[in-house]
């Protein structure tokens, strides 16, 4: 059976739509996406940290199935589209069920960068980066307070998805060669790979020549966002297909058609048919 991609899409958009307007007209389309704000304390992090959840609605004939979990980066900005697209298709048995925990920003430039920098894309200096730096700490609250704290309120498989763009999408990939075993699949949307003089770049260079297998599913992309961004991306592709990693299942797909703001909408659809086809 052949799929209508946009038709999907589109239908997705409005069933985004719809449920961000469905608590004022009490109505239930398949199964509403909560807009309750969590909140748990990191010691780690040594502050309060906030997180959407969504469960997808049980199935009556199996209460107590477990589902994979995927951990949303920038989740303010991108939860209810992830979380639309999963509801919606996995409604139609297109994508199992997921939970997706969006987290939410307190300092991005922090929390998701590798490295601390002070300098912009185009090497300007920017005083509200000298924060940064602190991706090693966020991913170790992630690992040891969030995602317990998950496991223990909800049932879920030993399968997690970490995903995020722009900052996110170099904090994933740093994940994914720092921490290979915290997830089973990474999305990397538009990673800002111009960092730190393009430290992620030096630092996948460095790692990858050190493995010889990697067993996930990871995908990763672009859109027109100027040409620094396309050919770092175009590089970071040529170190992930000439090592040949075995195990490694990977997607790279670049939108010419989307900007920087833009390209999630439809890179984040593509990522979540390809990381959970079967």
């Amino acid at each position: 059976m052949s799929i209508n991609v946009n038709a999907i899409k589109y239908g997705i958009l409005f069933l985004l739509l719809f449920s961000l307007q469905s608590k004022a007209q009490s109505v239930k389309l398949f199964n509403h996406i909560s807009n309750e704000v969590y909140t748990l304390h990191s010691k780690v992090l040594n502050q309060d940290r906030q997180f959407y959840i969504h469960v997808p609605e049980q199935d009556s004939t199996k209460p107590n199935k477990a589902l994979p979990v995927l951990y949303l980066l920038d989740g303010e900005n991108h939860f209810h589209i992830l979380s639309s697209y999963i509801n919606y298709l996995s409604h139609f048995k297109i994508f199992p069920q997921v939970i997706v925990v969006g987290i939410i920003n307190i300092d991005r430039k922090k929390d998701l960068t590798p490295s601390h920098s002070t300098k912009t894309y185009d090497g300007k200096e920017d005083t509200t980066l000298k924060p940064s730096g602190g991706n090693e700490q966020f991913l170790q609250f992630i690992e040891t307070e969030l995602m317990p704290h998950i496991e223990i309120n909800y049932k879920t498989t030993s399968y997690k998805i970490l995903a995020g763009h722009s900052f996110g999408g170099i904090a994933t990939i740093n994940c994914m060669l720092t921490h290979p075993d915290m997830f089973n699949a990474y999305i990397a949307v538009s990673p800002s790979f111009w960092w730190d003089n393009n430290y992620m770049l030096k630092l996948t260079e460095a790692k990858l020549a050190k493995l010889s297998s990697l067993k996930k599913r990871f995908f990763y992309s672009d859109g027109n966002e100027g040409t620094f961004f396309h050919t770092d991306l175009l590089k970071f592709d040529s170190l992930i297909t000439n090592r040949k990693l075995k195990g490694l299942e990977y997607m790279y797909k670049n939108y010419p058609e989307e900007t920087h703001m833009t390209e999630p909408i439809v890179a984040y659809f593509d990522a979540l048919r390809f990381i959970l086809r079967d």
